[in-house]
């Protein structure tokens, strides 16, 4: 039997048969089986939290907006997550791994493009075996496959795979972003109605100590007290004032750094009330450190970047073997333009090719050797992120519990000052001791005051701090924008 030749026709149409067979035979991935690292902290927390086995509010799921209360600060925190520039950024950083993401998952498919040229060129004569000058023309158009790497070993998958966990990494690291800065947002705010509280408390005892100068001023010029006795008045006078002065200059400086969070200027007018320790948030349950690894996005960050560092590895020894890739075209090529889509103008061409390096002075071995290293970087990474949350929720419960304490304590404290106060002004107003006790006994009072007002805000602080700690509204909708 004789065998007709292949024509070109039959060739091109036998060439996607071929790709498919090729194809058909997938990929063998030559990444290293992912294992998550064992949790490199205790079971337990090193404070227990009081009310661990009552039912509460999961942190991660529990909104910022369900979870701080308070108008005002609810306000602030949707401005800043509308300007903050620190924020933005790592949105833009979002964007920038997406695109990286899709150039890099591109590889996987073939480029296929149209093709159209067309050339007129001139040999001389002397340069032609026939001995005369020759006009020669070329029109020719198809469709081509650039250069395409057939996966069947997976380097392309695992670059792609590295890709994505880049990108999904990126997109943790902003929620982590945002909640950072909700979480400084809220305490800064709670900073700034700390000073207000402290402020009008040291207004009040202005007022009332200028008020007292006055009445020892008088009583001296009738000579009913000594010199010693109004000076004593005024140096009171006088401390609460620097007091004033130093507090102003605080809330100012902590006016301008809610002002860089928010990312626009503000207008905060000092707060008529005192803070209402119930009114600003909730308080959350701890869980276990294991829920840790689900609820704050850092920890999640980090172990979507131990996934592209693995699957590097694939990539780093898929490049040991053959990289078979595949060129190719078909179209209509003539010697006339009138002529490009007649009869037997068919053309084509097929060029699959074969690259190994045999020798690379060990490129192929010190990448494979660099991609190992920084999978362990980045176990190293993934193992320290979750030390330092199970750092920050232990910090947190710790302050919660023991400055829930000190509140008590120092609440106790300022009613003895406060009856201390009495008693020695009684005690001077009828001779039975010298101004000096009422002067030390208001100096105390004022500084148990302006104590129990900071560890109050600390208290608030450490609530703040765990909600961000256990990962607070990682998991919940996200904020319009």
């Amino acid at each position: 039997m004789t065998r007709r030749p292949l024509s070109a026709w039959n060739a091109a149409r036998m060439a996607p048969a071929v790709l498919a067979v090729l194809l058909a035979q997938g990929c063998v991935s030559m990444a290293p089986p992912y294992e998550r690292p064992a949790l490199p902290v205790a079971a337990t927390w090193s404070t227990p939290p009081p009310n661990e086995t009552e039912a509460g509010l999961n942190a991660a799921r529990l909104g910022w907006q369900s979870y701080f209360s308070d108008p005002t600060l609810q306000g602030l925190i949707n401005e800043a997550l509308a300007n903050n520039r620190d924020l933005r950024q790592a949105l833009l950083r979002v964007q920038e791994a997406r695109a990286l993401y899709g150039i890099q998952r591109a590889d996987q498919f073939p480029t296929i493009g149209v093709q159209a040229a067309g050339s007129r060129s001139r040999t001389p004569a002397d340069l032609n075996l026939t001995g005369r000058p020759v006009v020669a023309n070329q029109y020719q158009a198809g469709v081509g496959m650039a250069t395409w790497e057939l996966d069947f070993w997976g380097r392309v998958h695992s670059l792609n795979d590295a890709a994505l966990e880049n990108y999904l990494a990126s997109e943790e690291a902003a929620r982590a972003v945002t909640l950072s800065l909700i979480a400084q947002v809220a305490d800064s705010y709670l900073s700034l109605r700390e000073l207000d509280e402290r402020l009008a408390l040291t207004r009040e005892t202005i007022a009332s100590r200028e008020e007292s100068l006055r009445i020892f001023r008088r009583r001296y010029e009738v000579g009913s007290i000594s010199k010693l006795d109004l000076t004593q008045v005024e140096t009171l006078w006088q401390q609460a004032r620097a007091l004033g002065a130093e507090l102003e200059q605080a809330r100012a400086t902590q006016a301008h750094a809610l002002e860089l969070l928010v990312g626009k200027p503000l207008n905060l007018p000092p707060a008529r009330a005192g803070l209402d320790d119930e009114a600003v948030m909730s308080d959350l349950p701890a869980g276990l450190p294991s829920d840790l690894l689900t609820q704050r996005p850092d920890i999640v960050a980090a172990e979507h970047q131990l996934r592209a560092a693995n699957a590097n590895i694939g990539a780093a020894r898929a490049a040991f073997f053959p990289r078979i890739t595949l060129t190719g075209a078909y179209g209509t090529a003539s010697a006339e333009l009138n002529g490009l889509f007649g009869s037997g103008s068919g053309a084509w061409n097929f060029a699959p090719s074969v690259d190994l390096p045999i020798f690379d002075a060990g490129r192929r071995s010190a990448n494979l050797d660099l991609a190992e290293v920084r999978r362990d970087q980045a176990v190293a990474s993934y193992e320290q992120t979750i030390q330092s949350a199970f750092k920050d929720v232990s910090d947190a419960l710790s302050a919660r519990r023991w400055l829930a304490e000190q509140v008590q304590v120092l609440r106790a404290t300022v009613a003895a000052q406060s009856e201390r106060a009495r008693l020695a002004k009684l005690r001077y107003d009828h001779g039975a001791s010298p101004y000096l006790e009422v002067l030390d006994a208001q100096r105390d009072l004022l500084a148990a005051q302006q104590a129990l007002v900071q560890t109050r805000r600390a208290l608030l602080s450490a609530r703040v701090g765990l909600y961000g700690a256990l990962g607070g509204g990682s998991q919940a909708p996200a904020t319009p924008r």
